[in-house]
């Protein structure tokens, strides 16, 4: 930090109280500055010598030895007087970047110009001011922190527009110019100097400086969208510790967190790609939970909508299903040219729609472990992206699976609602190995995942029965066809995929059964559980029984979904 010492005499005021501060010497005092309330017993010569604004004020005031004057709007207070008044007796006095613009202000209001002394404290500050501080990266930063308890002075001086005009030309500046300190403790400091550098430095300032500061960098053009982005992520990160967790408990104030969090939606660049969707879906639950006004939250979901195929299931994770609703019914309906009107799905990358499908499924499976989740929501939620392509339907399954075990109240008719989300004849060999022994799936589903699994191996040649078992032709383990792992799962669904594993061991041992054979099976070892009087069971029994000894499909066992 760069520093100015002036006057060579020893400081020689003393206190006497809290609140009375004098100057040892054998010279009587002759006058009092009240300051505050503070009085300072000075003499009149070195002062009114150096300051035109107290030559004035003693002059309206004359009455006589130890006449008091009082000064109690001068800027930085009695410690700012302090400074001005050591420097009119020519004491010893040491100026730096934290206060250099109190002594500037307070040098002003008591007009300590040129044209009263030569030298004097004005000009000697501006100079060191221009030749050094402003030289320097964090005393530039440090000096625009001061300036907040100054205003209007600082700013009629111009100090916090020199300080603007420091900070923005460092950051502006190629790295490989960057000669000065910076503070870097994000990763492993490089060799080279990143173009973030500047980025933890600028969050001492509080955010009304901070505003300044990136509207002036925004303004400036030429810091990337993206360095800007990652510049307002790390702000409010440090200022929030809360910001970004779903259940993290609030602390502080809520008014100053609610006002950060709009400052930051406002300053986010317009680029798509100048923040994450993370980061905008962690800014929109903090706007939820702070309450913040309905124009910046339109907007927050504005932008996640168009960048949903972005997300990752641990982003989107954080905010309630309505909202994610919401954001996804945005995504089906893109902006088109900025207009009001709105544009159907069909209009969008068809890779953008398969990331969101798998997005959602995984997001729902990840609220199926939650016992308040609601079916209706839960449903609802599948079926608005039950028209987006997926390369298997895996991830539904897992979700679905999910929500049975932990709801295992819901009756027949709900498991029907939610079992309509996934499409057997997408399900993987993995998938369907599991869901044929899965006793929480309504028997009709376990029928149609075995009927399909037939069908797909009668078509590619392959023998039925080794196709009910989970087996590739000649009795060797199916190569999947997408791995398990491919999309997001559950540690219990790992787990019962090892179960799985082990009961296909014993299944090797009926190996050329055929399927009409295996499906008879199933009825009867889920007979046990079911209800004798359900008239969907007997119909499905009967139906489908006709169905495989006939070997022709009728049309009801030929749609993929539950009626």
């Amino acid at each position: 930090m760069k520093f100015m010492k002036l006057g060579s005499k020893p400081d020689l005021f003393q206190s006497n109280g809290e609140n009375t501060r004098y100057v040892a010497t054998d010279l009587a005092a002759d006058m009092i500055v009240s300051v505050g309330d503070v009085k300072f017993y000075v003499h009149k010569f070195p002062l009114l010598s150096k300051s035109a604004r107290l030559q004035k004020l003693v002059a309206v005031t004359e009455n006589g030895n130890n006449e008091e004057i009082e000064i109690n709007n001068i800027p930085g207070g009695p410690a700012a007087f302090e400074i001005c008044a050591k420097f009119c007796y020519g004491m010893t006095v040491t100026l730096n970047a934290y206060n250099l613009v109190m002594a500037r202000c307070a040098a002003e209001y008591l007009e300590m110009y040129e044209t009263v002394d030569k030298g004097n404290l004005v000009y000697k500050i501006e100079v060191f001011l221009n030749s050094s501080v402003f030289r320097t990266w964090k005393d530039s930063i440090i000096v625009f922190q001061s300036t907040k308890g100054l205003v209007p002075w600082s700013d009629e001086l111009k100090v916090v527009s020199h300080c603007l005009e420091s900070i923005v030309s460092k950051v502006s500046v190629e790295t490989s110019k960057v000669e000065w300190s910076y503070t870097y403790n994000r990763k492993k400091q490089q060799v080279m100097v990143p173009k973030d550098w500047w980025v933890e430095d600028l969050c001492d300032l509080s955010s009304d400086l901070y505003k300044r500061v990136m509207i002036a960098i925004k303004a400036k053009g030429k810091t990337s969208s993206d360095v800007v982005g990652e510049c307002l992520r790390f702000y409010v990160q440090k200022r929030l510790p809360w910001f970004g967790k779903r259940n993290g408990e609030k602390s502080g104030d809520g008014v100053k967190a609610r006002s950060l969090i709009e400052m930051i939606t406002e300053l986010i660049p317009d680029e798509n790609e100048s923040v994450s969707c993370g980061f905008l879906v962690a800014l929109l639950h903090a706007c939820v939970r702070l309450e913040c006004g309905g124009t910046r939250k339109k907007e927050l979901m504005r932008r996640i909508g168009n960048q949903l195929p972005n997300a990752t299931v641990s982003d989107i994770v954080i905010l309630d299903v309505d909202l994610v609703q919401e954001l996804v019914a945005i995504f089906m309906m893109r902006d088109q040219n900025g207009e009001i009107e709105l544009s159907e799905v069909k209009h969008v990358d068809s890779d953008a729609k398969v990331k969101v499908a798998k997005i959602i499924d995984g997001y729902l499976a990840e609220i199926a472990k939650e016992p308040n989740t609601s079916l209706l929501k839960f449903a609802d939620l599948g079926d608005m992206v039950s028209s987006l392509p997926r390369s298997t339907h895996d991830g539904i399954y897992r979700a679905i699976d999910m929500y049975l075990k932990e709801h295992p109240g819901i009756g027949k008719s709900e498991k029907k609602r939610i079992c309509r989300l996934m499409d057997c004849r997408k399900l993987s060999p993995d998938a369907c190995k599991h869901a044929v022994q899965n006793e929480r799936l309504p028997l009709r589903v376990v029928v149609q995942v075995l009927f399909f699994e037939q069908l797909r191996v009668t078509s590619s040649g392959g023998m039925v029965a080794e196709a009910a078992m989970g087996l590739a032709p000649g009795g060797s383990s199916r190569t999947n066809t997408e791995e398990w792992g491919s999309v997001p799962t559950s540690e219990e669904l790992k787990a019962l995929k090892g179960e799985v594993e082990k009961d296909g061991e014993k299944m090797n041992k009926a190996k050329g059964a055929v399927i009409s054979k295996r499906i008879f099976m199933v009825f009867s070892s889920k007979d046990k559980d079911s209800d004798n009087g359900s008239s969907d069971t007997s119909e499905s029994r009967s139906t489908n029984a006709e169905e495989t000894k006939s070997g022709t499909p009728t049309s009801r066992s030929r749609r993929h979904s539950l009626s």
